[in-house]
């Protein structure tokens, strides 16, 4: 008979999972890292039966694969693994896109677009030190707006743990000043076309950074 899970613990699972997946996208967990349960136990900061609910649910996500009796590996950044987390991500926006179009209305792209254009008139201007960063934030959010439109509370969990995937992989190809203002004229690309309501050229535009993407990266030739 299954133990029916008091709402406390349930709710501090919850609380764990959350702690661990912010410890992955920020980089306190980097990919291919080994970890013991005791030190995932201290990084997260709470109880251990919390930690290993959380274990269970990312390991189911992808996120990290348990080794018995040694402590939990993380997933690796692999040129395979990197190719299908960024194909998904390609299917699901090119999807969003078609899906913004038809759905008719005004489209909230002006704020896209003075986003991705500050971002491009600062890295021309002079290459800080906080702009990877900043370019990785402002990336996401062209992506992330693509995903609302699914409309599909499953296909949107299925962006959301492939997005959580693609942070772990950022940090191990991190978002270098030479590619920040071509990946962002790749995202007014996507922009220009979706305010025409062009699906076509969109879809192409999104294929286009897809593959731009994981050339930078040096996974296609």
């Amino acid at each position: 008979m299954n133990r029916e899970v008091p709402v406390g613990e349930a709710l501090m699972g919850d609380q764990a999972y959350d702690r661990l997946i912010a410890a992955l996208r920020d980089g306190t967990l980097g990919a291919g890292q080994f970890v013991s349960m005791p030190g995932l136990v201290e990084t997260i900061d709470l109880p251990l039966a919390a930690t290993r609910e959380a274990v269970k649910r990312a390991e189911i996500n992808g996120f990290v694969s348990v080794l018995p009796k040694r402590g939990v590996l993380v997933m690796e950044a692999t040129a395979g693994v990197t190719r299908d987390c960024m194909d998904l991500r390609a299917m699901l926006d090119a999807e969003g896109a078609r899906r913004m179009i038809a759905g008719g209305g005004s489209l909230p792209l002006d704020e896209l677009r003075a986003s991705h254009e500050a971002l491009i008139e600062a890295a021309e201007r002079s290459m800080t030190a906080d702009l990877p960063k900043r370019a990785i934030r402002t990336d996401l959010t062209l992506h992330n707006a693509l995903s609302t439109w699914l409309e599909n509370p499953l296909a949107a969990e299925t962006y959301r743990v492939n997005r959580d995937r693609i942070a772990v992989i950022q940090h191990t190809r991190p978002f270098l000043p030479d590619r920040i203002v071509p990946a962002m004229r790749e995202h007014l690309a996507i922009i220009d076309a979706l305010e025409r309501r062009d699906a076509e050229a969109a879809v192409a535009a999104i294929a286009y950074h897809y593959r731009t993407t994981l050339r930078w990266w040096g996974i296609l030739v």
